[in-house]
């Protein structure tokens, strides 16, 4: 139940927030590459893959890569300068429409304050769910 209400909040807040306008996401995010998403980016710069590695990856495990730098290389201003050609978890965060919200809290609420996606929806899961924090005072 949880988590179709989270995929239909999202649906709804998702496309009112212009992505570009924040760039917290490339900013702050170590993204992790796969070994054909290198291969990828390379073809898509026109640049060896050695270069593509040297210059924006460094390796990781089971034949994968992560960004080498943060903010990220391809971040100009608060735009993807890379964005048709953007990693699989870039084009997935802020992930909330994967199943078992309430398992990866931990991971929502580290991104609760750099994303106003993930804000903005948290929130209104707090309205719909009728929270109520009280304080013993």
């Amino acid at each position: 139940v949880i988590d179709e209400l989270v995929t239909m909040l999202n649906r709804k807040i998702e496309p009112a927030i212009d992505c570009t306008v924040c760039g917290n996401c490339c900013k702050t995010l170590m993204i992790n590459v796969s070994a054909d998403e290198a291969l990828e980016l390379s073809h898509f710069l026109n640049i060896p893959l050695d270069t593509v590695k040297a210059r924006y990856l460094e390796q990781g495990l089971n034949n994968h890569y992560v960004m080498n730098q943060m903010p990220c290389s391809f971040l100009q201003g608060t735009v993807c300068s890379i964005y048709s050609n953007r990693f699989s978890g870039c084009r997935q965060f802020p992930n909330l429409e994967q199943k078992q919200f309430t398992s990866r809290l931990f991971t929502v609420f580290m991104h609760y304050g750099r994303c106003p996606i993930i804000f903005n929806v948290v929130e209104a899961l707090k309205k719909e769910t009728a929270f109520v924090f009280n304080i013993a005072q």
